[in-house]
């Protein structure tokens, strides 16, 4: 494509931040309606915004299907221009703003993480930094992912695997996960217990919607076990009262177990090969991270290792 002296000055005069806030918008949805939706649009207006772009840049940005639209090859290029300058221009005013403005910092943890591994983590950080403000966010793996990825949230703290484009991890440990079990129970007499021993009990466990639960599932099936699992519930907590009433085993982070003051649950490791997870920090690179976000990327790696539950 040959650009000319007076179609350059054309670009530079109409394409604004709006209409690529606008393309990105729809690039992400491929949809008109929800990308209209989600930017205060009518469709129509929506509509007529790309179609001026496809007219300055001379080619279509997008395939049109029935239920969706694609990105053509120019449009992927432009995405990718688009997204580097609106996220500039995001960083830009907010290194503009830090300066004159108290630290915050959004963290995010996962259900089965948070209540054991925060509270010391952030106590030990707020007498350090008392001018930093933290703001806890608990949800779930993929729902952390996103609000990552959107800039709702500035580090995470969750466990491995975690597949998502755009987004650094760093493993922080490796935490043992524990066969837990009602005092009394046959499975609590010995120190160590098989995992084959555990099949055929009752076993109460997180909901799907959790990583651990997969991460469970994940070690049994490699070592042929099939766990019968009769109750889910959405609290690591409810887990372990419902052990305690005798609903059935389960298996939990270690974390959970040094936070415990029951006396009525025992926790026993495995022997052989240990079940396991790796905790680890998630941020988005692509994103501006102030000062205070780096000091607590920082104080996180160096409480990781005093942190680790004890064997």
């Amino acid at each position: 494509m040959r650009w000319t002296h007076r179609y350059i000055p054309s670009m530079r005069t109409e394409l604004n931040f709006h209409l690529l806030e606008q393309f990105v918008a729809l690039a992400r949805t491929k949809n008109f309606t929800r990308a209209a939706e989600e930017l205060n649009l009518s469709q129509p207006a929506l509509s007529r915004a790309i179609q001026k772009l496809e007219e300055q840049l001379g080619q279509p940005l997008f395939e049109r299907k029935p239920r969706e639209v694609l990105l053509t090859d120019l449009g992927e290029l432009l995405l990718e221009r688009a997204q580097q300058i609106l996220k500039l221009m995001e960083d830009m005013f907010s290194e503009l703003s830090e300066a004159g403005r108290r630290g915050r910092i959004r963290l995010g943890a996962i259900p089965t993480i948070a209540p054991y591994f925060l509270p010391g983590l952030l106590s030990s950080f707020a007498k350090k930094h008392p001018d930093i403000s933290v703001i806890v966010q608990e949800d779930t793996t993929e729902h952390l992912i996103k609000r990552c990825n959107h800039g709702e949230i500035d580090l995470a703290i969750l466990a491995l695997p975690i597949a998502a484009k755009f987004v650094e991890v760093e493993p922080l440990f490796d935490e043992e996960l524990l066969l837990v079990v009602p005092v009394g129970h046959p499975l609590g007499t010995a120190q160590s217990v098989a995992i084959d021993a555990v099949e055929g009990y009752p076993f109460v466990m997180l909901s799907e919607a959790h990583c651990l639960s997969e991460n469970i599932a994940t070690f049994c099936r490699r070592k042929s076990v099939q766990p019968v699992t009769v109750e889910r519930t959405s609290q690591l907590a409810t887990v372990q009262e419902l052990v305690t009433l005798n609903h059935g085993v389960s298996i939990v982070p270690e974390m959970a177990r040094n936070t415990d003051t029951s006396d009525r649950r025992i926790y026993r490791s495995f022997s052989g090969e240990k079940p396991q997870r790796t905790v680890a920090m998630m941020w988005n690179s692509y994103r501006f991270q102030s000062k205070a976000v780096k000091k607590l990327m920082e104080h996180v790696r160096l409480q990781s290792a005093e942190l680790t539950p004890q064997r």
